[in-house]
Protein backbone atom coordinates (compact mmCIF):
# COMPACT_ATOMS: atom_id res chain seq x y z
CA UNK A 1 0.00 0.00 0.00
CA UNK A 2 1.35 2.78 -0.97
CA UNK A 3 1.94 5.71 2.16
CA UNK A 4 3.32 8.89 2.79
CA UNK A 5 7.24 9.87 1.87
CA UNK A 6 7.27 13.10 4.29
CA UNK A 7 8.10 10.46 7.00
CA UNK A 8 11.96 10.27 6.12
CA UNK A 9 12.52 13.39 7.50
CA UNK A 10 11.89 13.35 11.33
CA UNK A 11 13.00 15.86 14.27
CA UNK A 12 14.81 13.39 16.35
CA UNK A 13 18.13 12.99 18.60
CA UNK A 14 21.53 12.29 17.99
CA UNK A 15 23.62 10.87 17.35
CA UNK A 16 22.41 8.34 14.81
CA UNK A 17 18.89 7.46 13.55
CA UNK A 18 19.31 3.58 13.46
CA UNK A 19 21.28 3.00 16.83
CA UNK A 20 19.64 6.13 19.00
CA UNK A 21 16.14 7.15 17.76
CA UNK A 22 15.38 4.02 16.34
CA UNK A 23 15.55 2.13 19.36
CA UNK A 24 14.19 4.78 21.43
CA UNK A 25 11.28 4.77 19.30
CA UNK A 26 11.28 1.13 19.84
CA UNK A 27 11.23 1.93 23.74
CA UNK A 28 7.98 4.11 23.35
CA UNK A 29 6.52 1.26 20.82
CA UNK A 30 7.52 -1.46 23.61
CA UNK A 31 5.29 0.81 26.34
CA UNK A 32 2.06 0.79 23.99
CA UNK A 33 2.17 -2.79 23.87
CA UNK A 34 2.85 -3.19 27.57
CA UNK A 35 0.65 -0.49 28.74
CA UNK A 36 -2.59 -2.99 30.04
CA UNK A 37 0.21 -4.79 32.36
CA UNK A 38 1.90 -1.56 33.08
CA UNK A 39 1.04 -1.68 36.79
CA UNK A 40 2.36 -5.47 37.37
CA UNK A 41 5.89 -4.71 35.96
CA UNK A 42 8.66 -5.51 38.47
CA UNK A 43 11.88 -6.35 36.49
CA UNK A 44 12.36 -5.04 32.68
CA UNK A 45 15.44 -6.55 31.20
CA UNK A 46 16.92 -4.84 27.70
CA UNK A 47 19.33 -7.20 25.08
CA UNK A 48 21.06 -5.23 22.61
CA UNK A 49 22.32 -7.41 19.24
CA UNK A 50 24.42 -7.16 16.29
CA UNK A 51 25.57 -3.53 15.17
CA UNK A 52 23.33 -1.49 18.05
CA UNK A 53 25.50 -3.60 20.77
CA UNK A 54 29.05 -3.51 19.03
CA UNK A 55 28.35 0.33 18.79
CA UNK A 56 25.79 0.83 21.08
CA UNK A 57 27.68 2.70 23.73
CA UNK A 58 29.17 5.33 21.29
CA UNK A 59 26.08 5.70 19.30
CA UNK A 60 24.47 6.37 23.18
CA UNK A 61 21.99 3.08 22.15
CA UNK A 62 21.50 2.07 25.98
CA UNK A 63 20.53 5.24 26.82
CA UNK A 64 18.41 6.17 24.18
CA UNK A 65 16.07 3.05 25.45
CA UNK A 66 16.09 4.07 28.77
CA UNK A 67 15.08 7.67 27.91
CA UNK A 68 12.17 5.95 25.73
CA UNK A 69 10.89 3.59 28.49
CA UNK A 70 10.53 6.34 30.51
CA UNK A 71 8.02 7.91 27.66
CA UNK A 72 9.60 11.01 27.00
CA UNK A 73 9.39 11.60 22.90
CA UNK A 74 12.51 12.94 20.81
CA UNK A 75 11.30 16.27 20.45
CA UNK A 76 10.63 16.52 24.18
CA UNK A 77 13.98 14.80 25.08
CA UNK A 78 15.98 18.02 26.64
CA UNK A 79 20.25 17.71 27.32
CA UNK A 80 18.88 18.31 31.02
CA UNK A 81 16.17 15.47 30.74
CA UNK A 82 19.15 13.41 28.74
CA UNK A 83 21.15 13.53 32.06
CA UNK A 84 18.66 13.74 34.98
CA UNK A 85 17.29 10.58 34.24
CA UNK A 86 20.69 8.48 33.47
CA UNK A 87 22.03 10.07 36.72
CA UNK A 88 18.82 8.82 38.50
CA UNK A 89 18.83 5.05 37.10
CA UNK A 90 22.87 4.97 38.11
CA UNK A 91 22.44 6.61 41.20
CA UNK A 92 19.18 4.82 42.97
CA UNK A 93 18.49 1.99 40.35
CA UNK A 94 15.10 2.99 39.84
CA UNK A 95 13.40 3.54 36.54
CA UNK A 96 9.61 5.26 35.61
CA UNK A 97 8.51 3.42 33.14
CA UNK A 98 5.98 5.78 31.21
CA UNK A 99 6.91 8.17 33.76
CA UNK A 100 4.26 6.91 36.17
CA UNK A 101 5.84 3.19 37.59
CA UNK A 102 8.75 3.10 39.37
CA UNK A 103 11.12 -0.05 39.29
CA UNK A 104 14.28 -1.33 39.97
CA UNK A 105 16.70 -1.38 37.13
CA UNK A 106 20.50 -1.99 36.91
CA UNK A 107 22.14 -1.26 33.76
CA UNK A 108 24.73 -3.92 34.78
CA UNK A 109 22.15 -6.46 34.94
CA UNK A 110 19.03 -5.61 33.22
CA UNK A 111 20.71 -4.52 30.32
CA UNK A 112 22.68 -6.66 28.10
CA UNK A 113 25.55 -6.26 25.13
CA UNK A 114 25.11 -9.02 22.81
CA UNK A 115 27.23 -9.77 19.87
CA UNK A 116 24.89 -12.32 18.65
CA UNK A 117 23.23 -11.08 14.93
CA UNK A 118 19.44 -11.94 14.08
CA UNK A 119 18.66 -12.94 10.78
CA UNK A 120 16.09 -10.24 10.83
CA UNK A 121 18.27 -7.08 10.28
CA UNK A 122 21.56 -6.31 11.94
CA UNK A 123 20.35 -3.74 14.13
CA UNK A 124 17.91 -5.89 16.91
CA UNK A 125 17.27 -5.23 20.64
CA UNK A 126 14.76 -7.47 22.83
CA UNK A 127 12.38 -5.87 25.63
CA UNK A 128 11.07 -8.08 28.39
CA UNK A 129 9.07 -7.01 30.96
CA UNK A 130 7.84 -9.67 33.73
CA UNK A 131 5.92 -9.75 37.12
CA UNK A 132 6.88 -10.23 40.88
CA UNK A 133 6.83 -14.19 39.91
CA UNK A 134 8.65 -13.98 37.23
CA UNK A 135 5.76 -14.45 34.52
CA UNK A 136 6.53 -12.55 31.29
CA UNK A 137 3.78 -9.57 30.83
CA UNK A 138 5.00 -8.52 27.53
CA UNK A 139 8.15 -9.30 25.43
CA UNK A 140 8.57 -8.06 21.84
CA UNK A 141 11.89 -7.80 19.03
CA UNK A 142 12.87 -4.76 17.54
CA UNK A 143 14.63 -4.18 14.42
CA UNK A 144 15.92 -0.41 13.92
CA UNK A 145 15.97 -0.63 9.86
CA UNK A 146 17.63 2.93 9.19
CA UNK A 147 16.57 6.53 9.24
CA UNK A 148 14.12 5.76 12.79
CA UNK A 149 12.35 3.53 11.43
CA UNK A 150 11.43 0.09 13.53
CA UNK A 151 9.77 -3.05 12.66
CA UNK A 152 8.98 -6.72 14.41
CA UNK A 153 9.32 -9.95 13.42
CA UNK A 154 5.90 -10.01 12.26
CA UNK A 155 6.43 -6.86 10.24
CA UNK A 156 8.80 -8.14 8.31
CA UNK A 157 7.03 -11.61 8.16
CA UNK A 158 3.83 -9.95 7.05
CA UNK A 159 2.27 -10.65 3.76
CA UNK A 160 0.14 -8.83 2.26
CA UNK A 161 -3.90 -8.97 1.95
CA UNK A 162 -4.42 -6.03 -0.46
CA UNK A 163 -6.94 -7.85 -2.88
CA UNK A 164 -5.21 -5.13 -5.76
CA UNK A 165 -7.23 -2.88 -5.64
CA UNK A 166 -6.19 0.60 -4.47
CA UNK A 167 -7.08 4.07 -5.64
CA UNK A 168 -3.87 5.76 -4.64
CA UNK A 169 -0.91 6.42 -6.72
CA UNK A 170 1.75 4.53 -6.44
CA UNK A 171 4.86 5.83 -7.26
CA UNK A 172 7.44 2.59 -6.43
CA UNK A 173 10.80 3.70 -8.70
CA UNK A 174 12.35 6.06 -10.79
CA UNK A 175 10.67 4.32 -14.06
CA UNK A 176 7.39 4.89 -12.74
CA UNK A 177 8.24 8.87 -11.92
CA UNK A 178 9.31 9.45 -15.16
CA UNK A 179 6.66 8.10 -17.08
CA UNK A 180 4.20 10.37 -14.89
CA UNK A 181 6.26 13.41 -15.00
CA UNK A 182 6.45 12.90 -19.25
CA UNK A 183 2.92 12.34 -19.55
CA UNK A 184 1.79 15.13 -16.94
CA UNK A 185 4.27 18.05 -17.44
CA UNK A 186 5.66 17.75 -14.29
CA UNK A 187 9.20 17.86 -12.26
CA UNK A 188 10.01 15.96 -9.30
CA UNK A 189 8.69 18.05 -6.76
CA UNK A 190 5.09 19.13 -7.99
CA UNK A 191 4.64 15.20 -8.41
CA UNK A 192 5.82 14.60 -5.04
CA UNK A 193 3.15 17.19 -3.86
CA UNK A 194 0.53 15.51 -5.78
CA UNK A 195 1.83 12.12 -4.79
CA UNK A 196 1.61 13.27 -0.90
CA UNK A 197 -1.93 14.85 -1.25
CA UNK A 198 -3.74 11.83 -1.11
CA UNK A 199 -2.68 11.69 2.93
CA UNK A 200 -2.94 15.03 3.66
CA UNK A 201 -3.92 18.47 2.57
CA UNK A 202 -0.85 20.58 0.74
CA UNK A 203 -1.06 23.24 3.48
CA UNK A 204 -0.39 20.84 5.73
CA UNK A 205 2.53 18.89 3.97
CA UNK A 206 4.10 22.46 3.13
CA UNK A 207 3.50 23.77 6.66
CA UNK A 208 5.45 20.43 7.78
CA UNK A 209 8.34 20.95 5.36
CA UNK A 210 8.55 24.44 6.63
CA UNK A 211 8.78 23.04 10.03
CA UNK A 212 11.78 21.10 9.09
CA UNK A 213 13.60 23.24 7.10
CA UNK A 214 13.17 25.55 10.56
CA UNK A 215 14.61 23.11 12.84
CA UNK A 216 17.45 22.34 10.20
CA UNK A 217 18.28 26.34 9.97
CA UNK A 218 17.99 26.19 13.88
CA UNK A 219 19.97 23.00 14.10
CA UNK A 220 23.04 25.22 12.30
CA UNK A 221 22.91 28.11 14.20
CA UNK A 222 23.52 25.97 17.49
CA UNK A 223 26.15 24.17 15.95
CA UNK A 224 28.50 27.62 15.25
CA UNK A 225 27.69 28.57 18.55
CA UNK A 226 27.78 25.59 21.15
CA UNK A 227 27.85 25.27 24.50
CA UNK A 228 30.81 23.04 24.59
CA UNK A 229 33.61 23.08 23.05
CA UNK A 230 34.74 19.67 22.83
CA UNK A 231 32.35 16.69 21.87
CA UNK A 232 31.46 13.71 23.88
CA UNK A 233 33.39 10.74 23.99
CA UNK A 234 37.12 8.68 24.26
CA UNK A 235 38.19 10.89 21.28
CA UNK A 236 38.02 14.28 22.90
CA UNK A 237 37.43 15.46 19.97
CA UNK A 238 37.36 19.41 19.47
CA UNK A 239 34.22 21.11 17.72
CA UNK A 240 35.19 22.86 14.82
CA UNK A 241 32.02 24.76 13.44
CA UNK A 242 32.38 28.17 15.08
CA UNK A 243 36.56 28.49 14.02
CA UNK A 244 35.19 27.90 10.33
CA UNK A 245 32.99 30.77 10.88
CA UNK A 246 35.34 32.93 11.91
CA UNK A 247 37.69 31.92 9.17
CA UNK A 248 35.37 32.37 6.44
CA UNK A 249 34.25 35.83 7.59
CA UNK A 250 38.11 36.76 7.25
CA UNK A 251 38.73 35.48 3.90
CA UNK A 252 37.16 38.49 2.18
CA UNK A 253 36.83 37.49 -1.68
CA UNK A 254 38.76 34.26 -1.37
CA UNK A 255 36.87 32.48 -4.82
CA UNK A 256 37.06 29.17 -2.63
CA UNK A 257 34.44 30.66 0.31
CA UNK A 258 31.48 29.11 -1.00
CA UNK A 259 32.92 25.74 -0.63
CA UNK A 260 34.48 26.52 2.33
CA UNK A 261 30.55 27.76 3.28
CA UNK A 262 29.44 24.20 2.38
CA UNK A 263 31.94 22.53 4.49
CA UNK A 264 31.12 24.88 7.60
CA UNK A 265 27.44 23.99 7.75
CA UNK A 266 27.85 20.31 7.27
CA UNK A 267 30.38 20.50 10.06
CA UNK A 268 28.13 22.39 12.45
CA UNK A 269 25.06 20.24 11.95
CA UNK A 270 27.05 17.31 11.80
CA UNK A 271 28.73 18.25 15.32
CA UNK A 272 25.25 19.36 17.08
CA UNK A 273 23.97 15.47 15.68
CA UNK A 274 27.72 13.98 17.29
CA UNK A 275 26.88 16.04 20.51
CA UNK A 276 23.25 13.97 21.14
CA UNK A 277 21.47 17.19 20.14
CA UNK A 278 18.03 17.52 18.49
CA UNK A 279 18.50 17.54 14.73
CA UNK A 280 16.29 16.11 11.69
CA UNK A 281 16.89 12.82 9.69
CA UNK A 282 17.39 13.17 6.51
CA UNK A 283 17.47 10.42 5.54
CA UNK A 284 19.89 9.39 8.56
CA UNK A 285 21.26 11.02 11.98
CA UNK A 286 24.35 10.10 10.41
CA UNK A 287 23.81 11.81 7.02
CA UNK A 288 21.56 14.54 8.91
CA UNK A 289 23.96 17.30 7.42
CA UNK A 290 24.24 17.17 3.61
CA UNK A 291 20.70 18.30 3.09
CA UNK A 292 20.43 21.26 5.49
CA UNK A 293 24.20 22.16 4.22
CA UNK A 294 23.19 22.20 0.53
CA UNK A 295 20.10 24.22 1.48
CA UNK A 296 21.81 26.52 3.08
CA UNK A 297 24.65 27.26 0.36
CA UNK A 298 21.29 27.63 -1.90
CA UNK A 299 19.59 30.04 0.84
CA UNK A 300 23.04 32.40 0.83
CA UNK A 301 24.70 31.64 -2.53
CA UNK A 302 21.97 31.50 -5.03
CA UNK A 303 19.80 34.21 -5.70
CA UNK A 304 15.87 33.37 -5.16
CA UNK A 305 15.76 30.41 -2.75
CA UNK A 306 12.79 31.38 -0.68
CA UNK A 307 10.04 29.32 1.63
CA UNK A 308 8.35 27.87 -1.43
CA UNK A 309 11.79 27.05 -2.98
CA UNK A 310 12.82 24.80 0.35
CA UNK A 311 9.55 23.14 0.57
CA UNK A 312 10.27 22.42 -3.50
CA UNK A 313 13.61 20.90 -2.55
CA UNK A 314 12.33 18.73 0.41
CA UNK A 315 9.47 17.64 -1.57
CA UNK A 316 12.03 16.01 -4.25
CA UNK A 317 14.59 14.94 -1.41
CA UNK A 318 11.78 12.73 0.23
CA UNK A 319 10.59 11.28 -3.09
CA UNK A 320 13.98 10.38 -3.95
CA UNK A 321 14.87 9.25 -0.20
CA UNK A 322 11.59 6.59 -0.74
CA UNK A 323 13.30 4.68 -3.79
CA UNK A 324 16.40 4.12 -1.78
CA UNK A 325 14.00 3.05 1.37
CA UNK A 326 11.63 1.25 -0.53
CA UNK A 327 14.19 -0.50 -3.25
CA UNK A 328 17.18 -0.31 -0.99
CA UNK A 329 18.58 0.68 2.30
CA UNK A 330 19.34 3.61 4.18
CA UNK A 331 21.00 1.59 7.13
CA UNK A 332 24.98 1.60 7.68
CA UNK A 333 24.00 -1.30 9.63
CA UNK A 334 22.57 -2.78 6.44
CA UNK A 335 24.56 -1.15 3.23
CA UNK A 336 27.17 0.62 4.95
CA UNK A 337 27.80 4.45 4.66
CA UNK A 338 26.87 4.45 1.17
CA UNK A 339 23.06 3.86 2.88
CA UNK A 340 23.78 7.30 4.07
CA UNK A 341 25.98 9.44 3.15
CA UNK A 342 25.32 8.78 -0.64
CA UNK A 343 21.55 8.38 -0.27
CA UNK A 344 21.53 12.13 1.23
CA UNK A 345 24.19 12.93 -1.27
CA UNK A 346 21.61 11.12 -4.00
CA UNK A 347 18.60 13.35 -2.68
CA UNK A 348 20.12 16.98 -2.36
CA UNK A 349 21.67 16.52 -5.88
CA UNK A 350 18.15 15.97 -7.47
CA UNK A 351 16.67 18.03 -4.96
CA UNK A 352 19.14 21.50 -5.53
CA UNK A 353 18.55 20.53 -9.46
CA UNK A 354 15.00 20.69 -9.24
CA UNK A 355 14.84 23.98 -7.44
CA UNK A 356 17.24 25.31 -9.91
CA UNK A 357 14.53 24.70 -13.06
CA UNK A 358 16.05 21.53 -14.05
CA UNK A 359 12.93 18.63 -15.56
CA UNK A 360 12.85 15.51 -13.92
CA UNK A 361 15.20 13.60 -16.26
CA UNK A 362 18.16 16.00 -15.19
CA UNK A 363 17.08 15.68 -11.55
CA UNK A 364 17.10 11.80 -11.47
CA UNK A 365 20.50 12.23 -13.62
CA UNK A 366 21.96 14.14 -10.91
CA UNK A 367 20.77 11.50 -8.11
CA UNK A 368 22.49 8.73 -9.93
CA UNK A 369 25.69 10.95 -10.10
CA UNK A 370 25.78 11.66 -7.01
CA UNK A 371 25.40 7.84 -5.61
CA UNK A 372 27.38 6.81 -8.14
CA UNK A 373 30.15 8.53 -6.45
CA UNK A 374 29.79 7.19 -2.74
CA UNK A 375 29.09 3.61 -3.93
CA UNK A 376 31.53 1.06 -1.56
CA UNK A 377 31.72 3.62 1.05
CA UNK A 378 32.23 1.66 4.08
CA UNK A 379 30.81 2.59 8.00
CA UNK A 380 33.83 2.53 10.06
CA UNK A 381 32.91 5.08 12.86
CA UNK A 382 36.06 5.16 15.27
CA UNK A 383 35.10 4.30 18.91
CA UNK A 384 31.59 3.63 17.35
CA UNK A 385 30.95 7.43 17.80
CA UNK A 386 29.16 9.54 14.91
CA UNK A 387 32.44 11.59 14.86
CA UNK A 388 35.12 10.48 12.28
CA UNK A 389 34.78 10.18 9.62
CA UNK A 390 31.20 10.62 9.65
CA UNK A 391 31.49 14.68 10.46
CA UNK A 392 33.60 14.98 7.57
CA UNK A 393 32.04 12.58 5.28
CA UNK A 394 28.54 14.48 5.49
CA UNK A 395 30.35 17.85 3.94
CA UNK A 396 32.12 15.79 1.22
CA UNK A 397 28.20 14.47 0.52
CA UNK A 398 27.01 17.99 0.40
CA UNK A 399 29.79 18.84 -2.16
CA UNK A 400 29.49 16.07 -4.59
CA UNK A 401 25.94 16.61 -4.20
CA UNK A 402 26.34 20.61 -5.54
CA UNK A 403 28.76 19.50 -8.01
CA UNK A 404 26.53 16.39 -9.42
CA UNK A 405 23.17 18.67 -9.70
CA UNK A 406 25.53 20.99 -11.62
CA UNK A 407 26.92 18.31 -13.99
CA UNK A 408 23.27 17.27 -14.20
CA UNK A 409 21.92 20.59 -15.53
CA UNK A 410 24.83 21.31 -17.92
CA UNK A 411 24.55 17.90 -19.93
CA UNK A 412 22.56 17.58 -23.31
CA UNK A 413 22.78 14.01 -23.30
CA UNK A 414 20.61 11.43 -21.19
CA UNK A 415 22.99 9.22 -19.06
CA UNK A 416 23.43 5.19 -19.70
CA UNK A 417 23.16 4.32 -16.27
CA UNK A 418 19.66 4.81 -14.52
CA UNK A 419 19.09 6.13 -11.07
CA UNK A 420 17.13 2.46 -10.59
CA UNK A 421 20.14 1.11 -11.28
CA UNK A 422 22.57 2.93 -9.26
CA UNK A 423 20.01 2.18 -5.85
CA UNK A 424 20.43 -1.49 -7.00
CA UNK A 425 23.73 -1.70 -7.40
CA UNK A 426 24.08 0.27 -4.13
CA UNK A 427 22.16 -2.37 -1.93
CA UNK A 428 24.22 -5.56 -3.74
CA UNK A 429 27.34 -3.70 -2.63
CA UNK A 430 26.36 -3.03 0.77
CA UNK A 431 25.18 -6.71 0.95
CA UNK A 432 28.36 -8.01 -0.49
CA UNK A 433 30.55 -5.21 1.75
CA UNK A 434 32.21 -7.81 4.85
CA UNK A 435 30.05 -7.07 8.26
CA UNK A 436 33.43 -5.63 9.43
CA UNK A 437 32.41 -2.39 7.03
CA UNK A 438 28.75 -2.33 8.13
CA UNK A 439 28.84 0.28 11.51
CA UNK A 440 29.99 -2.68 13.62
CA UNK A 441 33.47 -0.49 14.21
CA UNK A 442 35.41 -3.52 13.57
CA UNK A 443 37.59 -2.88 11.15
CA UNK A 444 38.47 0.08 8.62
CA UNK A 445 39.65 3.43 10.62
CA UNK A 446 38.14 1.76 13.57
CA UNK A 447 40.82 -0.43 14.04
CA UNK A 448 43.67 1.62 12.81
CA UNK A 449 42.90 5.06 14.78
CA UNK A 450 43.39 4.83 18.00
CA UNK A 451 41.28 6.56 20.36
CA UNK A 452 43.97 8.34 22.73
Amino acid sequence: MPSSNLDIFKIGVGPSSSHTLGPMLAALRFLEGLRPHLKEVTHLSVTLYGSLSLTGRGHLTDKAVLWGLTGLTPETLTPALQKSIIEEIAAHHVLKLAGTQEIEFLPSRDLTFSKDFLKEHENALTLCACNSAGEILFKETYFSVGGGYVRTAADFAKVSTDDGFDERVSIENTRKALLICEDDGLNLAQLSLFYEKQFRPEEEIRAYLSRIWSVMQNVYARGVSPREDYLPGPLHLKRRARHLKEHIASEGNDPFMAMDAVTMYAIAVSEENAAGGQVVTAPTNGACAVIPAVMLYLKNFTEGFDEDKAVDFLLTACLIGSFYRNNASISGAEAGCQAEIGSASSMAAAAMATVMGGDAHQACCAAEVAMEHHLGLTCDPVAGLVQIPCIERNAFGAIKAITAARMALARTTRPRVSLDEVIKTMYLTGRDLNVKYRETSLGGLAVTVSED
